[in-house]
């Protein structure tokens, strides 16, 4: 639950400072008539990433056994490549991404009302997109019911208030710190995942070794105790995971977490803001984003 927590969370928060940026942006410049497309925008991205993790959801339910397990293997691989991605994007390019998003918002405000809503909405559904696919492939790793749905469900709400905290200007924290440290955490779960991935694989018949079992700590960790089910959805953990899958989990997690360390040191060497008085409104979200994307 907490590992869908965390995912819930992290990209949530993410949408929530894209949201903060083109809010206060529009409110600083004074174009709040223009606020409503933007708004249309948003809520049509959220529509269609729930829609799109209904159909991820329901739609595999009527497959055959291979074919679930086919599917779902690839859709973790494919949820494990975007995140990972998104982790090291949000490092590289963050420092950026205000001045971005303001570029996109001038054009768009210049074109038209349509134009303003497909800003927005591209803005925000990608992010979207990512993360019900990820929630997604976590809940089938775990298979523990619908804990993790509630663990995403609250870390979404919690990425939801903390944005609108951050827009009023009611908490400021080191965001920096906050995504490099989340983000490796979410390196940790996305190698369960990959992991569990190969395995569904394996089940499908796509790649051979199912029953080659490395190791099996099933009578030390059961699967059904306390604390194996929260290694279980803390950190995907399998107390008799196969030869494949204990591979791909150490070749994904091991260069993964040195690459993303040696970027984040790399990009932690700029020098401190003199301290001030805390910026209320949309004077204090356009504060908040540089903060969050320029230490």
């Amino acid at each position: 639950m907490f590992g869908n927590y965390l995912i819930g969370l992290r990209e949530g928060l993410e949408a929530s400072l894209v949201v903060c940026i083109l809010i206060a942006y529009l409110v600083k410049t004074d174009r709040r008539d223009r606020l409503a497309p933007v708004w249309l925008g948003i809520a049509a991205a959220v529509v269609l990433s729930m829609a799109f993790g209904a159909v991820l959801q329901f739609g595999s339910s009527s497959l055959t056994f291979e074919a679930q397990e086919a599917l779902g293997g690839s859709l973790s691989i494919i949820a494990v490549g975007l995140v990972t991605w998104m982790v090291f994007w949000m490092r590289r390019t963050a420092r950026h991404l205000r001045a971005e998003l303001h570029g996109k918002l001038d054009a768009a405000l210049a074109m038209g009302t349509l134009a303003l809503v497909v800003t927005a909405f591209l803005a925000v559904g990608r992010e979207g997109l990512e993360t019900a696919l990820f929630i997604w492939a976590a809940v089938q790793a775990t298979d523990d019911g619908v804990r993790p749905l509630v663990g995403a469900a609250l870390g979404l709400l919690t990425a939801v208030v903390l944005g609108w905290l951050f827009y009023r200007g009611a908490v400021r924290i080191n965001l920096a710190k906050f995504f490099t440290w989340t983000g490796a955490m979410l390196v940790v779960v996305a190698a369960g995942v990959l992991a569990y991935g190969f395995h569904d694989l394996q089940e499908a018949g796509w790649l051979p070794g199912l029953h080659s079992t490395l190791f099996d700590i099933s009578s030390t960790i059961p699967a059904d105790s306390w604390y194996g089910t929260l290694l279980k959805g803390v950190l995907n953990f399998q107390p008799d995971p196969t030869a494949l899958q204990a591979a791909v989990w150490a070749l994904y997690l091991v260069p993964t977490m040195y690459l993303f360390f040696r970027k984040s040191a790399g990009s932690a060497g700029s020098a401190p803001r003199p301290a001030g008085p805390a910026p209320t409104g949309a004077v204090a979200a356009d504060a908040v984003a540089a903060d969050a994307v320029g230490d």
